[in-house]
């Protein structure tokens, strides 16, 4: 399977549309930019949804239920969490009106995704031209929008013709895994500790449901108390109590890509279990550490990252179909 699974990445190709649809990529890009300038959380969900695809990268997820299989969409670690759906149809409507029924959707997330980061971070300047950091910004006038890191996408991937409901319920990670856990649902993939670590960082930005961190805030010890406190003020001990209510991944600058969550889990401020299972003790603590101070570093980790979960299982060749519709199969 490993081999299969690398022969078919092997077919991706950063020029795969250069001549079939060369402007593919800038279309894209316009339209999530578009989309996170009118919520700045889109970022995170365009973000959350190619994760949560990809493990698979088949555009899986994007299926509706049908008579024939019940989907993604609503498997316990989808359900209610992923969103970003309406962008991706904007999106593909746009491209099949340039290039009819030759761009995935796979490939379509996989590039929002990538510029999705790209578009959240914005750096203001002072009145002495210095770059100073968002949550730092004093009578700034003048905005650049910069981006988190960038990376090469290969291109080819291919749209599967079905989904999985019992799939998407078992491999997805749960906030709930131990670093053992985690460890294996991401090696299982073929992806290392050291990318499971940098992909986990993709929660510098988004939020998460009451629902999956309360037991956390309530139950657990290695938790900064201050940070319990005030999060408890927004999530309820009781279950059926404000479970859909929402609280930042990163409190620091929920909408600014930056490695501020590895600084969050050095200080105990981890919202969800596994969260801070990545510094609580393990052999993952140096690489959080490493990153709560080397912003660099996580960005080149977390792009050399994304190319490998963007590699796992595409399907390529005459696999698969290019989707009209992301939502149905042709």
């Amino acid at each position: 399977m490993a081999a299969v699974a690398s022969m078919a990445a092997a077919q991706l190709s950063s020029t795969f549309y250069d001549s079939s649809c060369p402007d593919v990529l800038t279309t894209i890009q316009t339209a999530v930019q578009d989309a996170v300038n009118q919520e700045a959380r889109m970022g995170a969900s365009l973000l959350r949804l190619h994760f949560h695809d990809c493990f698979g990268c088949d555009g899986s997820v994007l299926l509706d239920d049908t008579a024939n299989f019940t989907g993604e969409k609503t498997a316990p670690p989808n359900n209610n969490s992923i969103r970003g759906f309406d962008v991706v149809d904007t999106i593909k409507s746009q491209v099949e009106a340039l290039c009819p029924q030759v761009v995935s959707c796979a490939d379509i997330l996989a590039v929002a995704a990538r510029d999705a980061v790209v578009a959240v971070i914005y750096i203001y300047m002072n009145d002495d031209e210095e770059l100073i950091h968002f949550s730092d910004r004093i009578n700034s006038d003048i905005c650049l929008q910069l981006g988190g890191p960038s990376w090469t996408v290969q291109l080819g991937r291919r749209d599967a013709t079905t989904a999985s409901f019992s799939t998407a319920s078992s491999d997805l990670p749960s906030p709930l895994l131990s670093l053992s856990g985690l460890i294996s649902a991401f090696s299982n993939k073929g992806l290392s500790t050291t990318d499971m670590v940098a992909l986990s960082g993709g929660h510098t930005i988004g939020q998460a449901r009451c629902v999956t961190f309360r037991n956390r805030i309530y139950n657990e010890n290695n938790i900064n108390p201050s940070f319990a406190t005030s999060t408890q003020a927004n999530c309820p001990s009781v279950a059926g109590n404000g479970d859909d209510t929402l609280s930042p991944l990163d409190v620091q600058s929920p909408t600014i890509f930056d490695n501020f969550y590895f600084q969050g889990l050095v200080n105990q401020t981890g919202l969800l279990h596994s969260d801070q299972q990545l510094f609580n003790g393990g052999s993952t603590d140096s690489l959080v550490s490493t990153y709560s101070t080397n912003m660099a570093g996580f960005f080149n980790a977390f792009a050399a990252a994304m190319v490998n979960m963007g590699n796992i299982s595409p399907l390529t060749g005459s696999n698969g179909e290019i989707r009209i519709n992301c939502r149905t199969i042709n």
